[in-house]
């Protein structure tokens, strides 16, 4: 006898998987999320679940932008010197 998957509605997959209803959507519009059309729902394989991979959170590492590689670089010449007072009087202030 063959055992036939459970059908999840994205809702329920969802619910499932921990994330949006909208995400679920995305995934299948994607490729990354098996699903068939059914009427106006999206439906899922309960087995098909175990293909989703969730993305790491938080932005993804990239480069350096100028801005911040100008703030971080040590200032030469006498621009230091002004550069220190400056971040002196700031850490100075109340708030």
């Amino acid at each position: 006898m063959r055992r036939m998957n459970k059908s999840l509605t994205s809702t329920e997959a969802a619910a499932r998987l921990g994330i949006s209803t909208a995400r679920v959507r995305r995934l299948v519009l994607d490729g990354r999320l098996p699903a068939q059309k059914f009427g106006r729902d999206l439906v899922i394989n309960e087995a098909d679940l175990k293909l989703y991979e969730p993305r790491k959170g938080g932005r993804p590492p990239g480069k350096v932008s100028t801005a911040n590689k100008a703030a971080t670089a040590p200032a030469s010449g006498s621009n230091a010197a002004i550069t220190a007072a400056a971040k002196a009087k700031k850490k100075g202030r109340k708030k």
